[in-house]
């Protein structure tokens, strides 16, 4: 090789070498505006986000453990992070996009196209059914963002054309290419904020007059609300109530549309409207609600006043089978639930919930439909945006969580919690107090041990229905040093909870709820 050829291939790729950081952000650029475009036109068509869609299929295949680990480390804050963490993963592959476009610009646009693919294989899984308008939009974004992507690489491609005044001395306007990549980003960015408005606008009415039931709930006893700082109310508030499902973006239904099918091993399928629901007699019950992702003393749980349907009453007009033993619902969100029929039919008041504490149903909880059914765990009976209930057997179907390995059937566990004290205390006279609940099965005391000293009874509030919680508080006198207090409560067959600690997988975490207190 000659000295000429020497400087040439060194000064080549010194000149490209200050253009390859670059690139990844002429791919993340390019993504965005085809990510953007997509959702807009499909925000447009009334289809689903692919955005949405990629972090639906993320949430049906992740592992039953590492959902658990999410739901327990972050809360009901566990799908916002999760969309956090596919939008960065995808924000990095974007950036190796644009880093192999640089070099071959065919592989940045395969990168894309790949990326592309495993949308569209989300949006034909998507679990409503509204995938096929997102798939149109992703091709068209894809269109898109690889022209956007071969049009910002292209100057970060080694040329031989001599440098112009207003370039850098390797022929390359970083300026230039700055502005033209944030410009790009910026209209993306636009399309994404679009989409958000579009579907906003569509977003049906929630407002709707709920006829007087002619059931109301009985009224609070007397001593059932402690009024204590720091317990929980007996009532927990619609803002601070708990929401765990699959549903990434809240679905919208609205009640001029809004069908309820009641079919399968029934005498008469039946097609309810939400005005046919509101024309039957209404029935209002404090029920104690409980996820069953809810680790030993958690916060997944609330108790509310539920205004709806019977659903036996509902199941009466199609007429059982005697062959049936669950009822599969499903949701808008494509969720699919199994629940014993016994449950729906035994006396007990379960409901097709339209209204929360008086008021109707708030999307976030199932608007304009939901099932309540006391003493079963959610995952197993709390349908939102309830559309279908189909009466058949567990033998002949599976649903969304007993195909990822929970039980078929999940009572809910006799449980307490400790509320009070906090973690630092001053010595003296302390108040212990908390709430446990054995759903329709009642609690009938809970007891409180300090330091692994003696089991001593709690003072029980008075007791609202074996359907809810109860408040229960102890005194204690608290002296110096560090204490270790621990809580059981007892159902009314006279069963304590159990002392055996497990995970909430399968079908209910189990062990005493224990808090360190430090006195001092």
């Amino acid at each position: 090789m000659t000295s000429g050829n020497l400087a040439e291939q060194k000064a080549s790729s010194s000149a490209s070498a200050p253009r390859l950081p670059y690139g990844p952000l002429a791919g993340i650029a390019a993504g965005v505006l085809g990510l953007g475009v997509a959702e807009l036109i499909a925000a447009l068509a009334g289809g689903a986000s692919p955005l949405l869609a990629l972090g639906d299929r993320v949430i049906d295949l992740t592992p039953r453990w590492l959902k658990e680990a999410a739901v327990a480390t972050f809360g009901t804050a566990d799908k916002p992070i999760l969309l956090a963490c596919v939008g960065l993963v995808t924000l990095a592959l974007l950036g190796v996009a644009g880093a192999l476009a640089v070099r071959r610009p065919i592989l940045g646009a395969g990168m894309l196209v790949l990326l592309g693919a495993i949308d569209i294989a989300a949006l034909l899984a998507d679990r409503a059914g509204n995938g096929t308008t997102g798939i149109v939009a992703i091709v068209i974004g894809l269109a898109v963002g690889i022209t956007a992507l071969i049009l910002l690489t292209r100057p970060l491609r080694d040329t031989d054309s001599p440098p112009t005044e207003a370039e850098a001395p390797d022929g390359f306007d970083r300026r230039r290419f700055l502005v033209a990549a944030a410009a790009v980003t910026a209209v993306g960015a636009a399309g994404g904020v679009g989409a958000k408005v579009v579907a906003g606008r569509r977003l049906p009415a929630t407002r709707v007059a709920i006829p007087a039931a002619v059931s109301p709930a009985a009224p609070l006893p007397a001593g059932a609300e402690l009024r204590i700082d720091g317990l929980t109310p007996h009532l927990t508030p619609v803002d601070d109530f708990y929401r765990i499902d699959i549903a990434l973006l809240t679905p919208r239904v609205d009640v001029a549309d809004y069908r309820l099918k009641i079919h399968g091993l029934v005498d008469d399928p039946v097609e309810l409207t939400y005005e046919d629901l509101l024309a039957m007699p209404l029935y209002e019950r404090r029920v104690t609600i409980c996820c069953v992702s809810n680790e030993v003393g958690g916060d997944l749980i609330g108790n509310a006043t539920w205004t709806g349907v019977r659903i036996r009453d509902v199941l009466k007009r199609a007429g059982l089978s005697p062959d049936a033993d669950a009822v599969k619902s499903t949701g808008a969100d494509g969720i699919t639930i199994g629940t014993p029929l016994e449950a729906l039919t035994d006396g007990r008041d379960s409901l097709l919930a339209i209204a929360q504490d008086g008021e109707p149903l708030t999307r976030d909880h199932g608007f304009p439909v939901r099932m309540v059914v006391p003493g079963l765990y959610g995952y197993v009976s709390a349908t939102k945006w309830l559309t279908e209930l189909e009466v058949t057997r567990f033998a002949d179907f599976r649903a969304y969580w007993t195909d990822r390995g929970w039980s078929a059937e999940g009572p809910i566990k006799t449980e307490c919690r400790i509320d009070l004290p906090g973690d630092d205390v001053m010595p003296g006279e302390r108040t212990i107090a908390g709430v446990a609940w054995a759903q329709h099965r009642g609690v009938s005391k809970v007891e409180v041990r300090i330091d692994d000293g003696p089991w001593q009874p709690a003072t029980l509030a008075a007791e609202d229905s074996i359907d809810t919680w109860r408040q229960w508080t102890y005194r204690w006198d608290a002296t110096e040093g560090e204490h270790r207090i621990q809580a059981r409560a007892y159902d009314r067959t006279g069963t304590p909870q159990t002392a055996d600690e497990a995970p909430p997988a399968p079908d209910g975490a189990t062990g005493y709820p224990t808090r360190t207190v430090n006195v001092g």
